[in-house]
């Protein structure tokens, strides 16, 4: 176990794989993982239910993001909604950071992990595939869950999704300067997830 903070930073538009690949390589180094899409998809539920986003984001607790199904379709709408907000991003900024210098090494996830919250990552990655990709692999993971959906909307709503995530004036996603660009359009998650280590290797401490 490291004794020290060791973060790998992940970010990439949706369904290309981060999540995936993020929780595999926190396994297999035993790192701490968070996929920080989840806090702005708890705060989006809370803007569902009624509630102000700004002041559900100051009062977020990291049990919620135990509690529920937080990757329906109208909570992710609501999600990328609420992450455009100056104010919600700061009130969840210093949980992200904190998270991530934890001693023993932590894997965050996200669209601006390595661009904004945590700059100074030894490793950053940029997940990513053509939307066309994308969509399909969301599509399926709704369909099994039995949502009503259609390709074509599906396809609609990525395509809508990365407009919004890279064009918000406040950390728009895009690749970090130094971020190591991971296409999954073609590989498999094994050939991704070798990939991610391999380059996670290079960096870690030598004993």
């Amino acid at each position: 176990m490291l004794e020290q903070g060791y973060t790998v930073a992940i970010d990439g538009p949706a369904a290309a794989g981060k999540g995936t690949i993020s929780k595999a390589v926190a396994a297999h180094f035993g790192f701490a993982h968070l996929d920080t899409g989840l806090l702005y998809r708890a705060v989006g539920r809370r803007m569902l239910q009624g509630e102000e986003p700004v002041t559900a984001a100051q009062s977020l607790t990291a049990e919620e993001l135990g509690q529920g199904d937080l990757r329906t379709a109208e909570i992710a709408k609501a999600a990328s909604k609420v992450a455009v907000i100056p104010e919600v991003r700061s009130a969840l900024v210093d949980f992200q950071r904190a998270f991530a210098r934890r001693v023993g090494g932590a894997v965050l996830d996200g669209r601006d992990i390595g661009t904004v919250i945590c700059r100074n990552a030894e490793v950053k990655l940029f997940v990513t595939a053509s939307a066309e990709v994308r969509a399909e692999r969301r599509y399926l993971e709704l369909a099994a869950k039995g949502d009503d959906v259609s390709r074509e909307q599906v396809l609609a709503d990525v395509k809508e999704r990365d407009a919004r995530d890279a064009e918000r004036s406040t950390a728009p996603m895009k690749p970090a300067v130094d971020a190591v660009l991971l296409d999954t359009s073609d590989l498999s998650v094994d050939a991704a997830l070798a990939r991610a280590i391999e380059v996670i290797e290079m960096t870690l401490p030598k004993a």
